[in-house]
């Protein structure tokens, strides 16, 4: 107990310090302490994917780049700065990370950071792999190809732009109701070990599925179970289709368009990476890596509705759009889509009357954002367990919200 206390104390410590480093973590030896935390090999990625087991997580979740080939999203020239602020933090905030297997955790509110922490060895020049938090950012880039016009509408339909996908069900499919993961076509997510999202890895990635490339990987799910626009179902394949969009409808690659229009104009401090396929397209639902304080620039812009500095950089009303549930999609709404959480365009939307939302990854990452106050907290992970870093999140608001 006198162990642990001291721990917290320690932890608590580092509130409102500079970057505070911890070369352990809560069950270190199990996440590889002892063996330096290793990194998987690149055979073990290619064929197996992601999860890997607890012993090689922290090496693979900070250093994808070593496993898969990836494409460079550049940080800024001159990065936008980050103020530092006094923050007397909740002893939730210490107790978390001396509980759960957290890499990283940054708070910060406006410009302002209030805490910033890392475990297991990790630093702020690591990049954390953004796991599903990925799909989100595929999302907005959406946004950012309609306004431009290179795409017209989300009631659009893939095929429209990919004709590998014509006469398919994912082709057929408008653009919303893949924003949406309301599709209508079978997907088993989780259904007998993830095996359709196995078969969808070895087909894109690895390059080793049914026909030639990344669409006909795609094509193979191909049977509609509902209509689009009815129906939530988390489906990893989804904002995958999206990206083929994307890629057609841009001309240009996904990291060269974030870099363009999200990435530098934020004053990203540190090149990005984001994981390409066996066809050289970024997989739009995973595989995207970046240092905390870039996943907090980012959520800052979020906050601020799509404005950095008074500049709109996303269209405010496609921020409203992501982040609402229209009267006639009531099946998104917080408890409905999700126990516990609503869905909008590629986002989660948490419950209550307070506009809320958030960027989620699978094993624990979180970008969550709280528009009204402007408060942001990111995490990476290598796990977590019972809903902790929600209940942090609502302490926080709760006292800075």
């Amino acid at each position: 107990m006198l162990t642990r206390r001291r721990a917290l104390a320690g932890l608590a410590a580092a509130v409102g310090s500079r970057s505070a480093f911890a070369q352990s973590g809560p069950q270190a030896d199990l996440y590889g302490a002892q063996e330096g935390y290793p990194v998987p090999s690149r055979l073990v990625g290619q064929l197996e994917g992601n999860p890997w087991p607890p012993k090689y997580r922290v090496g693979a979740f900070t250093h994808l780049d070593r496993i898969y080939d990836t494409r460079t999203v550049s940080g800024a020239a001159e990065p936008s700065p980050f103020k530092r602020a006094s923050f007397e933090a909740p002893a939730a905030v210490a107790d978390h990370l001396a509980r759960q297997p957290v890499t990283g955790l940054l708070i910060a509110r406006a410009d302002r950071i209030l805490f910033e922490q890392y475990q297991y060895g990790r630093t702020d020049r690591d990049r954390f792999v953004a796991q599903s938090m990925v799909k989100s950012i595929t999302g907005l880039l959406v946004g950012l190809a309609i306004a431009d016009g290179a795409i017209q509408s989300v009631d659009d339909l893939p095929e429209k732009y990919v004709p590998g996908f014509t006469g398919s069900e994912y082709g057929r499919t408008p653009i919303r109701a893949l924003l949406h993961m309301s599709s209508g076509v079978e997907f088993g997510e989780d259904r007998d070990d993830g095996r359709d999202l196995n078969r969808l890895w070895r087909g894109v990635v690895a390059g080793r599925g049914p026909g030639h490339g990344t669409v006909d990987s795609i094509r193979q799910f191909n049977r509609r179970i509902a209509p689009p626009g009815t129906r939530y179902a988390y489906a990893s394949i989804e904002p995958d289709v999206l990206g083929m969009v994307l890629k057609q409808a841009i001309g240009k690659t996904a990291s060269a368009y974030l870099q363009e229009r999200i990435w530098q104009p934020i004053g990203a401090e540190s090149d990005a990476t984001w994981l390409i396929d066996a066809e050289g397209y970024e997989l739009a639902h995973f595989g995207f890596s970046a240092v905390l304080r870039d996943y907090a620039r980012l959520g800052r812009l979020l906050a601020h509705d799509g404005a950095w500095n008074g500049h709109q950089i996303i269209p405010a009303q496609w921020m409203m759009d992501a982040t609402t549930v229209r009267p006639s999609d009531t099946y998104l709404l917080p408890g409905k889509a999700m126990r516990g959480f609503g869905y909008g365009y590629l986002l989660w939307l948490l419950p209550g009357e307070r506009r809320q939302f958030a960027l989620v990854g699978d094993l624990g990452q979180r970008i969550i954002v709280d528009p009204p106050s402007k408060l942001v907290m990111v995490q990476t992970a290598l796990d977590e367990a019972d809903g902790a870093s929600w209940k942090l999140w609502r302490t926080l608001v709760a006292q800075l919200g």
